[in-house]
């Protein structure tokens, strides 16, 4: 089967932090981007086969988030 998870990299002073909103706890990292994408995909596989092997249902995203930047002024 097949699952598909909207994925978070930013940048960190080790390189790239990952994580997946939909699994809690679901985290890892990389010296590079490449490498965060690889270990968050090994990450979720992890992940997702514990859940599965738990008895625990598998969130589905319907869409993927929408992620943007936002400035918003506040009064000191």
């Amino acid at each position: 089967m097949r699952y598909e998870f909207t994925i978070v990299i930013e940048p960190d002073d080790a390189g790239f932090h990952a994580f997946v909103p939909a699994l809690p706890g679901c985290h890892s990292q990389g010296s590079t981007l490449d490498e965060a994408r690889a270990n968050i995909a090994e990450a979720i596989e992890l992940h997702v086969e514990s859940m599965i092997e738990d008895g625990e249902e598998i969130p589905l995203e319907k869409e993927p988030y929408f992620v943007s930047r936002l400035s918003v002024p506040i009064a000191a």
